[in-house]
């Protein structure tokens, strides 16, 4: 077997093992917030411990962004909110949904199952 040929093996092998590695799509739970916000206190108080241990805090780990600080480069492509706190789900960096307020954790939870349940199937 020619050099060539061996290095072209190997570097499909690792190309093929760097795809394994890594998920296609990956999931991740925005949260906006701002100093002083209530809802965004209560939010915290009722899931945001506890998410992170959860299936859901698993599929899609909550990222913070507070909308008082300069808007993050890698969110250019999603649309800036007022509202505090909004949570919007992406995949890959694009925005699956999003939810506006904190409806309390009775309804949080549905709700988020119901955001969860439209990402691709690469990520459930």
């Amino acid at each position: 077997m020619s050099v060539a040929t061996r290095a072209m093996i190997l570097a499909g092998a690792l190309i093929s093992g760097l795809f394994q590695a890594f998920p296609a799509w990956s999931a991740e739970l925005v949260m906006l917030e701002q100093p002083g916000c209530v809802w965004c206190k209560r939010w915290n108080e009722e899931i945001g411990i506890a998410y992170p241990k959860t299936a859901e805090g698993r599929q899609a780990p909550l990222r913070r962004v507070d909308i008082t600080d300069t808007w993050p480069q890698d969110l250019s492509g999603i649309a800036k909110e007022r509202m505090t706190p909004t949570f919007i789900l992406l995949a890959d960096g694009v925005e699956i949904d999003r939810l506006r307020g904190y409806p309390g954790e009775n309804f949080f939870w549905p709700m988020l199952d119901d955001m969860l349940g439209k990402l691709p199937d690469a990520t459930k």
